[in-house]
């Protein structure tokens, strides 16, 4: 076996490259970067899908009732963390403090696993030992909950939805603060490969090996896929951006209040534009959620088939997203613009949801659930992501995530108890609610436009700055 010369590795790299650049508008220079965010992408959503399967079916074993409840827990996790991470944000350099944010999460995998390996979900549980071990008087540990279930389901739960909101916060952040603006119309689109797949390649870890190896081992995979994701921003390559560029290399933080991320959004127009677009997005999408619920219960019957109808859903999604990232994406926000790319998902929704009000059927259903969710990943989330390439350093991360997290939630909150009420209290039907988020949509439609419109002026403004000469010294006054 003769292994292959610097050359031929030369002459294969350079055969991908051309591969590659007839698929995705690359250029010279940013092969590393793509592909490094590419498989840093991957580990990000390979790790979490591990986790999602878990984490869906602790919410099965909670229940319907105690859902609602879960969610509203995990909106004030989020509200909480958010001046935490900011002021870890204020105080280290961005190659210090990701790591350090992912090692927490997945030390508390880890913690999870050994806690699920040597502590049984069945039997006292564990608070209550200790605290009996401790001496405490049996009148308040009477009132603790009898089983370890009480404590894992609820801790797991909100953690693993805090984790889906915080981990692809940070890595697009992250993005924006290496990538220009130019650029990311460009890549984002392929860089969403990666997660896509790395989307499926956790769900068929855990298909596989679910079973075989338990959830405990499943949680040690994803800590590890965590902990591969750390080492892609270690092998990262230096910033394309000149003013990141300058601050990595003299270790800088980026500083700020750890309530900056409340109060530059709230002093901005174009963040609140976003936190409007993410808001209206959210809500259409638990409105969404609760009427696939309602659709599916009524066609089927069997809870098996339930799982195998929405798992086919899921799979079609997939395969529409990774096609739409590959060949559409990014030369769709490089030819008609950001507007016009956030425009795409808000006018399928004004189309979907007037259809399915007209004929709330399970076929209709399955098409427009399928296309907005595969035109979330393949356009809406690009576009999201794009707005933030023109904000300064300190809002990539800080107001970023604060719109990530709690934004995020709060429109899941709005969509969930809307959603209760007008199906409950004013007996409103599936029809009746498809027809109230139509015009919903069309608001979403405007803000999308908006924030187009004011990303042209942004970049415009950012670009006009970068091209000016730096004034030179002003020479020191000689006796």
């Amino acid at each position: 076996m003769t292994l292959p010369n610097a050359e031929q590795l030369t002459a294969q790299r350079s055969t991908f490259a051309r591969l590659l650049a007839r698929v995705v508008s690359i250029e010279p220079g940013e092969m590393r970067a793509t592909m490094l965010a590419c498989v840093y992408f991957f580990f990000l959503l390979a790790s979490y899908f591990i986790l999602r399967s878990i984490r869906d079916a602790v919410g099965v074993q909670a229940g319907i009732k105690t859902l609602p409840y879960l969610f509203s827990a995990t909106f004030f996790a989020t509200l909480l963390l958010n001046p935490l991470f900011a002021k870890i944000v204020s105080r280290l350099p961005v190659r210090k403090f990701i790591p350090i944010v992912y090692r927490v999460f997945g030390g508390c995998a880890l913690c999870f696993a050994v806690a699920l390996r040597w502590a049984p979900l069945k039997g006292q549980p564990w608070l209550t030992q200790a605290l009996t071990s401790a001496g405490l008087p049996s009148v308040i540990t009477s009132h603790l909950p009898a089983t370890n279930e009480a404590w894992f389901i609820p801790a797991f739960w909100i953690w693993t939805s805090v984790f889906s909101l915080f981990v692809p916060s940070v890595f697009w952040g992250f993005m924006s603060d290496n990538f220009r603006s130019e650029q990311s119309k460009r890549l984002y689109g392929f860089i969403g490969v990666g997660g896509t797949l790395g989307a499926l390649a956790g769900s068929g870890i855990t298909a596989l090996l679910a079973e075989r190896v338990g959830t405990s081992v499943l949680l040690v995979f994803s800590a590890i896929m965590l902990e591969l994701g750390v080492q892609c921003v270690a092998f990262f390559p230096a910033s394309f951006r000149t003013e990141t560029r300058e601050r990595e290399e003299t270790a800088r933080p980026i500083g700020g209040s750890s309530l900056a991320g409340f109060t530059h959004v709230l002093k901005s127009p174009y963040m609140l534009g976003i936190c409007a677009f993410m808001m209206l997005y959210t809500i259409g999408t638990t409105v969404l959620y609760f009427q696939q619920a309602e659709i599916v219960k009524a066609a089927f019957s069997e809870q098996s088939t339930r799982t195998a109808f929405l798992a086919k859903i899921d799979f079609a999604v997939q395969l529409l997203t990774i096609t739409a990232q590959i060949f559409v994406t990014g030369r769709v926000i490089k030819w008609l613009g950001v507007g016009i790319t956030l425009a795409i998902l808000p006018v399928m929704s004004v189309i979907g949801f007037t259809a399915l009000g007209a004929f709330p059927t399970i076929t209709l259903f399955v098409i427009f659930s399928t296309l907005r969710r595969a035109g979330n990943n393949a356009f809406a989330s690009p576009g999201r992501e794009v707005l933030y390439t023109v904000v300064a350093p300190e809002d990539k991360y800080k107001a970023k995530n604060l719109i990530d997290t709690f934004v995020y939630r709060t429109g899941d909150q709005i969509g969930a108890w809307s959603y209760k009420a007008v199906s409950e209290t004013a007996h409103l039907a599936i029809t009746s609610i498809s027809f109230m988020a139509a015009p919903m949509s069309l608001v979403w439609l405007g803000v999308g436009l908006w924030l187009g419109r004011q990303h042209v002026i942004m970049t415009a403004n950012e670009e006009r700055i970068s091209i000016l000469p730096k004034r030179a010294p002003v020479p020191a006054m000689t006796a």
